[in-house]
């Protein structure tokens, strides 16, 4: 009989033998992915990234690849565990010429939008946007590729139905146009339903091309993010939750991630047939903000590669990381945050497990 002790064991090699890639019951024969630079694998540095990308500078990439991939994290983004998990490739980015995309494809791309750019242009915002790469121009990367990936209408929506498409996030770069472009928060608050509603169109697309299962992020609470804490921050605590996050930049994010629900939610009674997920960067967030040691971190608002220890967050929006003048800390996998404005691979991969297991993609992907 064996003893308590030996029973435990076994259970714990049972947990990790369940976790190894690939182990999954779940299959999937591709993943393709539609995003920003929360998601982006390379499709800005194809044959080197260029001098004027700071997040294509070292030191990102360094604890992964040992280089810059255009990925805006000190390694890998929460794409690349999912692929890991399911036994595939690391997502080429769309733009790679030459490339057998039928194992998966990533149209993001670092500035990403979720409107087009008459949106911006209409409201005075297109200095604050500075890439055409909106939701619909990736949807038409996609369809570009899809004759290479699966042949005829019929054959991909076959081919599809056994895929994982992720739709996002969208929605951060164009709270942000708006923001940084000097607007107020009431006015930049009037967009959130046209944003959410693209993203549904833009989801109703891909269902409409074949896809079935499908993880739609919401986005994550910018009010916890360092650039919006030292850009915005002041002496009123009355304008910081318990978490020390800025609440009038979450309450924006709150409100976007409420109606992008519905909008799924309508989708799924309108196409019974497909599984769509909501994946939910913000609580998550919010709770390694809150409760860092929990997820295997020591910082929660603290920034990895920053600016030399300057401010309470590490942050100085004139000496951001891949600049002269920052530096990063030598222990990222501590680091909820890697630049101030994206995360570290350590958050990452816990978004990757969050959303594979639960409870932070509802439905899990696994379940």
């Amino acid at each position: 009989m064996p003893t308590k002790a030996l029973v435990s064991i076994l259970f714990l090699l049972l947990l990790l033998a369940m976790a190894q890639p690939g182990s999954s019951s779940q299959g999937y024969n591709a993943i393709y992915n539609f995003g920003d630079s929360i998601s982006d694998t390379g499709n800005l540095c194809l044959g080197g990234c260029p001098s004027w990308l700071t997040t294509g500078q070292p030191p990102y990439g360094k604890n992964y690849f040992g280089r810059p991939t255009g990925r805006c994290s000190d390694g890998r983004v929460f794409v690349d565990f999912l692929a890991e998990y399911f036994g595939l490739p690391l997502l080429p980015p769309s733009k790679t010429n030459g490339t057998d995309f039928k194992k998966g494809a990533n149209m993001a791309i670092v500035g990403a939008t979720a409107m087009n750019m008459d949106f911006f242009k209409s409201r005075g915002l297109t200095k604050s946007v500075w890439n055409s790469g909106s939701l619909e121009a990736q949807i038409s990367w996609f369809q570009q590729l899809m004759p290479s990936i699966c042949g005829n209408a019929n054959d991909c929506k076959s081919y599809l139905k056994n895929s994982l498409f992720i739709v996002g996030e969208f929605g951060g770069n164009d709270y942000n146009a708006g923001i940084f472009g000097r607007r107020s928060l009431d006015e930049v608050k009037t967009y959130v339903g046209q944003i959410t509603d693209k993203v549904r169109s833009g989801v109703q697309t891909l269902l409409g091309l074949g896809a079935v299962d499908v993880v739609v992020p919401g986005v994550l609470p910018i009010g916890c993010f360092p650039v919006y804490l030292t850009l915005y921050g002041g002496s009123n605590q009355g304008d910081y939750d318990g978490d020390g996050c800025l609440k009038r930049f979450n309450d924006l994010s709150g409100y976007h991630n409420e109606l992008l629900r519905q909008g799924i939610s309508s989708l799924q009674s309108k196409y019974p047939g497909a599984r769509l997920m909501y994946g939910d960067f913000y609580n998550h967030v919010t709770q390694m903000v809150r409760s860092p040691s929990i997820f295997g971190l020591k910082y929660g608002l603290r920034v990895c590669c920053g600016a030399g220890g300057q401010g309470s967050y590490n942050y100085n929006n004139e000496v951001r990381c891949g600049t002269p003048g920052a530096c990063a800390c030598g222990d990222p996998a501590d680091y909820l945050f890697w630049d101030g404005i994206h995360l570290t691979e350590a958050a990452y991969r816990s978004v990757a497990n969050g959303w594979l297991n639960g409870p932070y993609c509802i439905p899990a992907i696994l379940h």
